[in-house]
């Protein structure tokens, strides 16, 4: 789906940012799978050990793949941001910095957004709630 109204340039740059934060969830999520030793003991300090480490690390990677295919990439965006809100979440209630997560999410939106801009269409929107007049309807005074 090619939006002509976008340039290259930003097209480029968005879907630049879309594999890059796609890649990253599923280098991520193939470390857990992998069950490297550094991971497995920062993720079992968050609670998630055992069956746990691995359905996250599937979720993970599902989230990342509905978000790398073009025609579901609007449920991706929303599943990697759920995703990553929760690993923010968990993260900042075990007291650990939470820039790792916080910067894939910012790189998965902005990737959408330049890529994508009709997905946000309706933040272009006047939602200020004011009826606007017609035309046709004479004002009152």
């Amino acid at each position: 789906m090619k939006n002509p109204s976008i340039g290259g340039v930003r097209r480029g740059a968005g879907t630049i940012l879309v594999f890059l934060a796609g890649l990253v969830l599923i280098g991520s999520a193939t470390a857990k799978l992998a069950q490297v030793p550094v991971v497995v003991s920062q993720m079992d300090a968050l609670g998630f050990a055992g069956n746990k480490l691995m359905i996250i690390a599937a979720l993970e990677i599902l989230s990342a793949v509905l978000f790398l295919v073009p025609r579901t990439r609007p449920f991706g965006v929303l599943m990697v941001s759920a995703y990553m809100g929760g690993a923010i979440s968990a993260h900042m209630g075990h007291n650990e910095p939470v820039y790792q997560p916080a910067i894939i999410l910012v790189l998965a939106w902005l990737g959408a957004r330049l890529r994508h801009p009709e997905y946000f269409s309706a933040f272009n929107r006047n939602t200020s709630g004011a009826s606007q007049l017609k035309s046709s309807e004479p004002a009152r005074a």
